[in-house]
């Protein structure tokens, strides 16, 4: 019996990326290519509930943002902040909310006489829905700038990351890897065609399965912290026939994957 606690793809999400080998090898891989710059032991969990009371206009407006994962971790001996944010869905007004994250941080930091310097800040949105992203990745794409002002208007600009992209060969952690291939991998339909025998976490699999929507495919998965991933696989390729789904939407499914890998 599979429990899952009601978890859905953001909660599933955030739940792998609370463990800090995971974050770590997931942000040495996207931000330093595959080199390890950041430590699982020189990270601290951020506090990021932050509530603003913003004056600006005759009507004050109570400000609340929460980040889904933020971690303070030096770098070289400077401190920062990194964090990510997971996105199951397209959201048009990503690059606003991410600005909007980062300058109320700056604002609440400004308010802690301690600090001498302000603390960087990096975000990597991370996206892991099944279609292609079509929304702006930077404040320009909002915009239309005289070109006589370009040179003079601010640009905002967050790291996107869509899963279906990585290059899971920077990615040192195995099981961290393993996640990232699984998802993949469902995505594809590639059911059937995951030869190697590796030992996969069984609650990373589930949280696979969950984000990429097959968890109804998963029959009776065997028990214990670790599954074979060919097994695990195969039994999402049972699940799939004995639904009673027809191969043309296991063709279909892989041949959108592959669409869409072609146009990112």
């Amino acid at each position: 019996m599979i429990l899952t606690n009601n978890l859905t793809p953001d909660s599933a999400c955030r739940t792998f990326l609370s463990n800090d080998i995971s974050f770590v090898s997931f942000s040495n891989a996207i931000l330093f290519d595959g080199k390890q710059v950041i430590h699982p032991e020189r990270l601290v969990r951020y506090e990021n509930d932050m509530s603003l009371i913003i004056d600006d206009t005759k009507s004050a407006e109570d400000k609340k943002r929460r980040r889904d994962i933020v971690v303070k971790t030096d770098i070289n001996g400077v401190y920062c902040l990194l964090s990510i944010e997971h996105q199951s869905t397209i959201d048009k007004n990503m690059v606003i909310r991410c600005g909007n994250y980062e300058m109320m941080e700056y604002l609440k930091q400004l308010k802690n006489k301690k600090l001498k310097r302000l603390v960087p800040q990096v975000m990597i949105v991370f996206y892991t829905g099944d279609k292609k992203w079509n929304a702006p990745v930077k404040l320009s794409d909002y915009l239309d700038v005289p070109k006589e002002l370009k040179a003079y208007v601010n640009e905002w600009i967050f790291i996107f990351i869509d899963v279906k992209g990585i290059d899971t060969s920077k990615i040192k952690d195995a099981q961290t890897r393993y996640f990232i291939e699984a998802i993949q991998n469902m995505y594809k339909g590639n059911y059937d065609k995951l030869h190697r025998k590796i030992k996969m976490n069984r609650n990373n699999f589930i949280y696979a399965a969950i984000i990429t929507g097959s968890l109804d495919l998963i029959k009776d998965l065997p028990e214990g912290d670790e599954i074979d991933m060919c097994e695990g696989m195969e039994r999402m390729a049972e699940g799939f026939r004995s639904e009673g789904r027809k191969q043309g939407i296991l063709v279909g499914r892989k041949e959108k994957y592959i669409k869409r890998t072609i146009n990112h």
